[in-house]
């Protein structure tokens, strides 16, 4: 019998690696798009709803919903990544707007539909947050009952061991910290298995400027716009092959086999002068020592219970990505 498609909803800040994301999860055959929502956080967020339905057209999925959501974090002013993704977060590419139009609701309202029907049918979702957390943590505070549409959430962000927007925090997180402790809370709360897929693997699914050529050179626009990110991130950095990023995540979905996890405790630090935004991630039990460690700690275990992705098959996702890319007339 044909293998089940899973269903999956992208939250997306869509920068480079965000559309490498959404070319994937457009085309692959096992994964079941069923919508896509857009929060400030590499750019600002109507470039970033314009970017996105560019991509699924391109990508030839037009029949996907896109909706616009939360236009900054909760707190903070929103800070794009331009230095990265460049003006327009698409690697400034020059290409022409797409000719959709967003859905009307906002992003939460959808989302919120989108899992109320997944439970009335009895095919939980996958949902994925490749940006920022805001609308996600509204979500689950407005709508709590929303979390029995959910399977799991698999969210790019965070990191057991290093940062990148600062010394301690990974962009997605630091972003919006408290939209990111939200989440770990409610999902422990309401009981929705979370997985982490950030730094620690997150720079391993990388693809070869000579991979990315042949893609450029492919008559299908998708695999085309695909080569040129990817060239794109290689011509940024001075490299010879650039991390697909966010597409990682995406993988994870399709074939969780290739991905090394370890359930841990976790926290997001609020309040630290150096670190905030990082994602504590609590690894004494990997030591003999652990459980006398914690009998020391005045707070106690993390409540949110975390799958941390700590190794990463990053050459069978990377030839994942690019297969499933090239696959014309796909979705």
């Amino acid at each position: 019998m044909p293998q089940q498609r899973v269903p999956v909803v992208l939250d997306v800040d869509t920068g480079v690696d965000d559309a490498c994301a959404l070319l994937f999860a457009a085309r692959h055959p096992g994964l079941d798009l069923r919508a896509v929502t857009c929060v400030a956080g590499n750019a600002d967020l109507d470039q970033v709803v314009a970017n996105t339905l560019l991509v699924l057209e391109t990508a030839g999925r037009a029949d996907v919903p896109v909706a616009a959501g939360a236009r900054r974090p909760l707190l903070e002013p929103a800070r794009a990544a331009r230095h990265v993704h460049g003006d327009d977060g698409m690697g400034d590419l020059g290409l022409p707007p797409s000719r959709r139009r967003p859905d009307p609701r906002h992003a939460v309202e959808m989302l919120h539909a989108v899992l109320t029907d997944a439970a009335r049918r009895g095919a939980p979702v996958t949902l994925v947050p490749l940006a920022p957390m805001t609308n996600v943590a509204l979500l689950l505070r407005m709508y709590p009952e929303s979390a029995r549409g959910l399977a799991r959430i698999v969210f790019m962000g965070g990191a057991a061991l290093v940062g990148n927007a600062t010394a301690a925090a990974e962009f997605n997180v630091w972003h919006d910290p408290e939209a990111a402790a939200v989440v770990l809370d409610a999902a422990a709360e309401l009981g929705v298995p979370v997985t982490m897929y950030g730094l620690d693997v997150f720079y391993d699914v990388a693809v070869t400027r000579a991979e990315a050529a042949v893609l450029t050179a492919s008559a299908d626009p998708a695999a085309r716009l695909a080569g040129r990110l990817v060239t794109f991130q290689c011509d940024r950095f001075g490299a010879t092959a650039a991390s697909v990023g966010d597409a990682g995540a995406v993988c994870a979905v399709a074939r969780p086999d290739a991905l090394t996890t370890r359930r841990l405790p976790v926290r997001v630090e609020l309040a630290g002068s150096w670190t905030r935004g990082q994602t504590v991630v609590d690894r004494r039990a990997d030591r003999s020592s652990g459980a006398r460690d914690h009998a020391h700690d005045p707070h106690g275990l993390a409540p949110a219970l975390v799958d941390v992705a700590l190794g990463v098959d990053g050459p069978g996702y990377a030839r994942l990505w690019l297969d499933t890319v090239a696959r014309v007339g796909a979705g």
